[in-house]
């Protein structure tokens, strides 16, 4: 079936960033996300699930661990589960990105104090 983030199921986290679901499956997520200019998410890892985040537009910051990797559009980052890490939007534009998890990270997050 055909999906787009114009048809997909849309919600809202953080401050006032969006997700749509393009796949929600326990085996599988795909979600594209959009962070307003400065803005991040929280710090955190997974137990289980290893994601890819891929920059569709604009600049994005990962802080991995203790290192920071800038993301430009078309450039992706994996993040192996146990590992910490933190989307930052640390621009003066929005961003847009894929999430992908295998598994699904929902109920997968610890937050990292």
């Amino acid at each position: 079936m055909k999906i787009s983030k114009h048809s997909a199921e849309h919600y809202i986290w953080g401050d006032n960033c969006d997700g749509w679901h393009l796949v929600k499956g326990q085996d599988l997520s795909v979600i594209h996300e959009r962070m307003p200019a400065n803005t991040s998410e929280v710090k955190h890892y997974h137990e289980k699930s290893r994601q890819f985040f891929f920059v569709l537009s604009g600049t994005a910051t990962m802080i991995v661990g203790d290192k920071e990797f800038v993301l430009n559009q078309q450039e992706g980052i994996e993040i192996a589960p146990l590992i910490s890490h933190q989307m930052c939007n640390n621009s003066n534009e929005e961003i847009e990105f894929l999430v992908i998890s295998q598994p699904t990270s929902k109920g997968d997050r610890i937050t990292v104090e």
